[in-house]
Formats: C-alpha cells, structure tokens, sequence
C-alpha cells in the first residue's frame, strides 16, 4: 500500500526541461521541481494511474489551486488541494506537516509517506507561497528556504496514557523493526473483552510516524475454528523477502471492521448515547502497516484507547456493517462497474461509512436507495489504499426495504480474469460502517 489521497507527480513540461521540471517562473514552478519532484514522484510512487490526481506540467497549477480534493474527510471540512492566502484550509499543505499534533479530521498519513518528511524550509516555502495568495507565476518565497534542510520539529514519541480503571482499556502493538527500503504489515489479536461486555463511546489512536494505517477488526462469526488467530502472537503478512505469507492472510476475509485511523494519531467520538459493543471473552485483531522507504530500518508501534461507558448509560447499541458484494467478475485489461443494492428489513440509522477494495478499485461510491434521501452520494473514495472513516454528519436514516448502493469502478490492468477472493490478487466490495 504505497499510494495517496493526493498524488503529486509531475511530467516533463517545455522545451529541454528535464523530465519531471517545469521551466522556471516564480515559486510555484520551483515547488514542482524541487520539492514535489524529488520527494513525491520517486520510487514508482505518484506517477499516475488509478484514483490518482496526475500533477503534469501544463496542468500542475490547477490541479492544485481552487481543486476539491476527493478525500471525503477533506471535503466535508471545505478544504481545498490549495487554497490562496490559507495554508490552513490547503490540504497540500497539511499533508506535508510532521505528525506534532492530532488533526480533527482523518486526511490520511503525512507524505511523502514511508519517507523523510519535507525539511522545515520546504514547508515554510509552501506556506509562504500560499499565504501570499498562490500565484501560478511570480517570486514570493524566499528562496533560501529551499537549501534549508532543517528537520521539521517532532515530539519524541509517547504512547498513549491509558484510560483510568473502569473507564475503558488500552490495546497495543508493541515496538517492532520495519527493515530498510520496505513495506511491514501484520496483526496482532488481542484480548479486550475477558469477564464482562465492553460499551466503546470513544476510540484513539496514536502511532509512531511513517504508519499507513492501524485498523481494529472483529472476526466474522463464520470464521472456520482453525482460522482464528491465538491471542497475542505476532502474524504478519510478507516474508522478509517481500513475498507474500499466505497462510497469514487468510483470516484477513472474515475481518469485520470495528474502527481505524489512516494518520498517526486520530480519536472519535459516537454521538451521545451511542456505543460499540465488544462481548465478553472475544477479542480484537490489530492491523497495522508500516512504509520505510528509506535506507535504514525504522521503528514501528501503535496504541488505541478504547473508552467506555457503563450499560445503564447506553441508549443505542451499534453495530458495524460489512455489506459484501461476493458477484465480482473483472475482465482483464478493461475497466468495469460494479453495483449492489443492500437494504435493511427495520428503521436503521447510519452514523459512519468507509469501503474496502483491493488494489484494482479504482472509484468507491456509496448511495442513499429510497426515502427522502434518495439517490445522494453519502460517500466517495478514489484511494483504494486510504479509504477515509467518515462519521456521518448528517446520520442516513433507512426504513424498512430502504439500503445503501455500493457503485465500485474496477480498473482491470491484468492479462487475466479477476474475480472475488481473499487473496491480494483477488478482488472485494465491502461496505463497512457504524450503525444502529
């Protein structure tokens, strides 16, 4: 999982400029060279290709200034890729920003992900540019801030405290290695739940910098006995020479979603009243991945806090949905949409979406079907690889018969047929999510 929301890649542009430059004109066009190209548009990452936002020479600028991003997280906030004289509505600009404090929202992982954040002077020139109202030519950074190759300023990790007796538990994965110039994703089932029912109104996560993600899963109860993971033991999903461990992966298609973060630390609340059960004795499967595309090896761990309340406070139980289209067949070297209809039988309410593909999801929407709402998009994701958490902020109120519409595009780029399976090479269409 190597792609972004965002992606920053830059194609050659005028006459005897090298491959990936633009020629030079002010601040924007030294951005693109010398910021974005060396540090974004390396390794084979932002080069183009699904869900991506190609940033080539001709049409970098307004793929950038004025653009609506298509991260629904970033959307629902008013931000923009870029927007004049507000680094601080600018999702370019936070995406660049070390991890020093929590984001109220989920805009996915600092880039360049799994590589050295921007340097400080980097950032600041990408601030000052904006701030002085992004013009596409023009000089209105200072320059020097460029050959500035000062650290961004980070706080030592500290994982989270954990919540007080009583009031809600805290899971980990404690310290591992993620050798140079690779990609570390495991999992890790752990107890939650050991003598009583657990009420989750809250869940936070914090995680060492370079993490793509940490997502909770609860397993489906279909799960064969064999499969289900013994508690506490380390199972990660690529061999140290990058291939991939089978037999670990397995488990993986009966995950049921139960909560996540895509950026090293996020917390959500569920409205008032609300709450995720956790039954006693059963247990939660932590997923974590790491990217180092750097050439030393990195640390890795991830904490959550999962907090609680007491039952007598409880109004509504939520339950997490795992609609499932299994009828998926992709011819190969074509494009191809997919929709399904799932309705509920009783008055249901949707307080939270995300989705799930493997790598050849290309466009995820997600449609009201019946009532008053019928037909709105409540959800969009182009990156099958950070599909956003949105909490709902208006909850999609479904009557009996009523659903939601999975409508999935499907880029097929292989010689042969693909169909649903667990395996990474096979294909999914899940829609997960919180309702009651």
């Amino acid at each position: 999982m190597t792609r972004s929301v965002l992606t920053l890649a830059v194609a050659a542009c005028g006459e005897g400029s090298p491959a990936g430059t633009v020629a030079v004109d002010g601040s924007f066009s030294r951005i693109v060279n010398d910021v974005l190209t060396p540090s974004c548009a390396t390794g084979g990452c932002h080069v183009g290709g699904s869900g991506e936002v190609t940033l080539t020479g001709a049409g970098a600028y307004d793929a950038l200034v004025n653009a609506t991003p298509t991260h629904p997280g970033a959307r629902l906030a008013g931000l923009k890729r870029v927007v004049p004289g507000r680094p601080d509505s600018s999702l370019l600009y936070l995406r660049v920003l070390a991890p020093t404090h929590p984001l109220p929202i989920d805009l996915g992982p600092v880039m360049p992900e799994g590589r050295t954040p921007l340097s400080a002077g980097q950032v600041e020139y990408i601030l000052q540019w904006i701030a002085a109202g992004a013009p596409r030519r023009g000089e209105v950074a200072d320059l020097a801030l460029l050959t500035d190759k000062t650290a961004q300023a980070q706080a030592p990790f500290q994982p989270l405290a954990a919540p007080a007796a009583g009031e809600g538990i805290q899971l980990r994965v404690e310290p591992f290695t993620v050798a140079k110039d690779f990609e570390r994703e495991l999992f890790v089932h752990r107890r939650a739940a050991t003598t009583a029912d657990l009420y989750v109104r809250r869940i936070h996560f914090r995680m060492r910098p370079n993490s793509h993600h940490f997502v909770l899963y609860t397993l489906n109860p279909t799960i064969p006995s064999f499969l289900i993971p013994a508690y506490d033991a380390v199972r990660d999903i690529r061999n140290p020479d990058g291939s991939m461990n089978t037999a670990n992966m397995l488990t993986m298609g009966y995950h049921v979603f139960f909560g996540g973060s895509m950026q090293s630390e996020f917390a959500y609340d569920l409205p008032p009243g609300v709450a995720l059960k956790i039954p006693a004795g059963t247990g939660l499967d932590l997923n974590v991945h790491y990217a180092n595309h750097t050439d030393a090896p990195i640390s890795g761990e991830a904490v959550v806090n999962l907090h609680t309340m007491p039952l007598a406070q409880v109004t509504k139980v939520a339950r997490t949905l795992n609609w499932s289209n299994q009828s998926i067949t992709l011819p190969a070297g074509q494009r191809t949409t997919i929709e399904r209809t799932f309705t509920v039988p009783d008055s249901t309410t949707i307080i939270a979406l995300t989705s799930h593909t493997h790598r050849l999801g290309e466009r995820f929407v997600i449609k009201v079907v019946g009532g008053a709402r019928d037909g709105e998009v409540v959800y969009e994701n182009t990156d099958w690889e950070h599909p956003a958490f949105l909490l709902l902020p208006q909850p999609v109120r479904l009557g009996p018969g009523q659903g939601l519409k999975s409508i999935v595009t499907y880029n097929n780029t292989t010689a042969t047929t693909v169909r649903f399976g667990l395996q990474s090479t096979d294909e999914m269409g899940i829609i997960f999510g919180y309702a009651y």
